[in-house]
């Protein structure tokens, strides 16, 4: 029997296809997603330092809660000593919770990302999917004017309808399939929608929560990956994202390393290179002659 697709993209292997650049004649594309979550209290879902005990699991949500308490404002002034552009990636609950947390970074593209991280996108029917994307971007667009184009689903969850529902609400780009390293366009039954390539291995939660690396190994592999991707980008123009959480990269063990990895990019970065934002790679995506963009 042949094995079940989405339907959703076809197969493209990235050799054939055509060679562009993105502005400026550069050819890497750099951009960093900061996961600004909220976590509901005594229920739902959550990332874990230790294994949790019976609700209220207070050892991990304070851990958590550390992040938006101090963690992003290391990140955030790290941020702006490196001039360094950011996608957040944001809970719309943060609004109610901590919104001085986004307002420390000056000028950041906001990305939809659910109501908070102590839920599931593809546990939910499709009104119940539509309403959280709704109820996202209202949130988003009410308290900073900006109405977000992209959108990373909580906990990368999707429903078999979410890229439908996505480009329906107005969504240009998605950001939860990890499966290339140009952006893609997906169908979807009322057009299309571009895929960004957004990181399941250069991404703290796979490494450090799942895989329990350390951060200086987590940013071994940061400039790791950056060497490999700027000498292939004279090849082919290539996109590397670096997805974050400020409760895991934020304490001062870890941030220590993070800040190391993105001074050695910057320090090593040439004119192939551009730092930039999710939003930005997918504005120029969109714009390219058509076939293009697989």
């Amino acid at each position: 029997m042949p094995a079940r697709t989405h339907d959703r993209y076809p197969y493209s292997p990235i050799a054939a296809r055509p060679v562009y650049n993105w502005p400026g004649g550069k050819r890497l594309a750099i951009y960093v997603g900061l996961n600004l979550e909220w976590f509901s209290f005594g229920e739902g879902l959550g990332a874990e330092l230790a294994p949790g005990g019976p609700q209220p699991d207070v050892l991990n949500y304070a851990w958590r809660d550390y992040g938006n308490r101090v963690g992003v404002f290391r990140l955030a002034e790290l941020f702006d000593e490196l001039k360094l552009p950011a996608s957040l990636l944001v809970n719309s609950e943060m609004y109610r919770h901590a919104p001085q947390a986004i307002a420390a970074f000056s000028g950041a593209e906001l990305i939809g990302h659910g109501r908070s991280n102590s839920e599931r996108q593809g546990d939910l029917t499709e009104y119940e999917e539509r309403l959280l994307i709704e109820e996202t971007t209202a949130a988003i667009e009410k308290h900073s004017g900006q109405r977000p184009r992209g959108w990373l689903g909580p906990w990368i969850s999707q429903s078999p309808l979410t890229p439908d529902l996505l480009q329906e609400a107005g969504y240009s780009y998605l950001l939860d399939w990890c499966h290339d390293d140009q952006p893609v366009w997906m169908k979807t039954r009322s057009g299309r929608i571009l895929s960004v390539p957004y990181p399941q291995e250069l991404n703290d939660i796979p490494q450090i929560v799942a895989r329990k690396r350390e951060g200086s190994e987590f940013a071994d592999m940061i400039v790791d990956a950056f060497e490999v991707m700027h000498e292939e980008c004279t090849r082919r123009p290539l996109v590397m994202g670096i997805a974050l959480h400020a409760y895991i990269v934020g304490w001062p063990h870890r941030f220590k390393h993070l800040a190391r990895a993105l001074r050695h990019i910057m320090h090593h970065a040439d004119q192939r290179v551009w730092f930039t934002t999710s939003g930005e790679i997918a504005d120029y995506a969109r714009q390219l002659p058509a076939d293009t963009v697989p």
